[in-house]
């Protein structure tokens, strides 16, 4: 055995997966898959989804921005995607909608905030909540009764909550409801219970620090440059509040749970309060 797979039996393996993805009839359903993501799935099986139940849409926010030496512009999206997955598999009826990326980071002209920081795109906040609003009307569209905007930045807790106002306002609760779940972000109890682990305020920092780095590590470790780890980042300017030599995966388990479970409770909490 040479390893090597001929052209007859790469077509031979190609035609038995699609027969057993097929639907039996015209106009069945098609067999389920294992995801949760909308974008790994077709137009097909997000309708019957739909009809069988899965009425929630989480659409998750992350952003493109600098997080310092050690770890890659892209930390938001890998931290949010892991931890949609997680709360749409225990809410056991959601789906999720791809993730979006471009988010506030700071403005063009001068550049402020992450936008100081090579890699980093920013998207006024208007813009940003229009997204998020053409978005949701068209998850209401399809069927989706509830829509559920979660975010892993700072800066993209304002414009969700503002959407969310915006639109129930003018739903009216037909159709469609969209909840801002800000529990998630703001009141998951990781920092507190870093604390209890001995670590300080100054050591988790505010960006790039302990959270972040443990929660990344824990996902997607091969994101992280272990060679650049420093306290601070290593100089001045670097981006890095803390110290991610601190973090681990084990931090970063931990810091999972919390944000899922809290995010989890938050829209129980919503969705079943009507």
């Amino acid at each position: 055995m040479t390893g090597k797979v001929t052209r007859a039996a790469w077509a031979g393996a190609a035609a038995a997966a699609l027969a057993a993805c097929a639907p039996g009839e015209e106009g069945t359903p098609a067999q389920p898959v294992d995801t949760v993501f909308i974008e790994e799935m077709t137009w097909t099986e997000v309708r019957d989804a739909i009809a069988g139940g899965a009425t929630t849409v989480i659409i998750p926010t992350a952003g493109t921005e600098q997080n310092g030496p050690h770890m890659v512009t892209g930390k938001h999206r890998y931290i949010i995607e892991a931890a949609s997955d997680r709360i749409a598999r225990e809410l056991g009826n959601a789906l999720v909608a791809p993730v979006v990326t471009y988010v506030p980071e700071g403005n063009i002209d001068p550049p402020s905030g992450h936008m100081r920081y090579a890699g980093t795109v920013t998207l006024p906040n208007e813009f940003f909540m229009k997204l998020l609003e053409y978005a949701a009307r068209s998850f209401r569209v399809h069927g989706f009764t509830d829509i559920v905007l979660i975010g892993d930045s700072g800066g993209n807790q304002r414009g969700m909550e503002e959407v969310a106002t915006l639109l129930n306002g003018e739903w009216g609760g037909e159709g469609a409801r969209v909840h801002f779940v800000g529990d998630y972000y703001g009141a998951n109890g990781y920092r507190e219970w870093l604390a209890e682990q001995g670590e300080t305020p100054e050591s988790i920092g505010r960006h790039a620090g302990i959270t972040d780095t443990s929660l990344l590590l824990y996902v997607a470790p091969q994101h992280i440059r272990q060679d650049q780890l420093a306290p601070g980042g290593g100089f001045e300017g670097s981006g890095v509040s803390g110290d991610p030599t601190r973090a681990s995966a084990e931090y970063g388990e931990m810091g999972m749970r919390l944000r899922v479970d809290a995010a989890v409770r938050q829209i129980r909490g919503a969705v079943g309060g009507g």
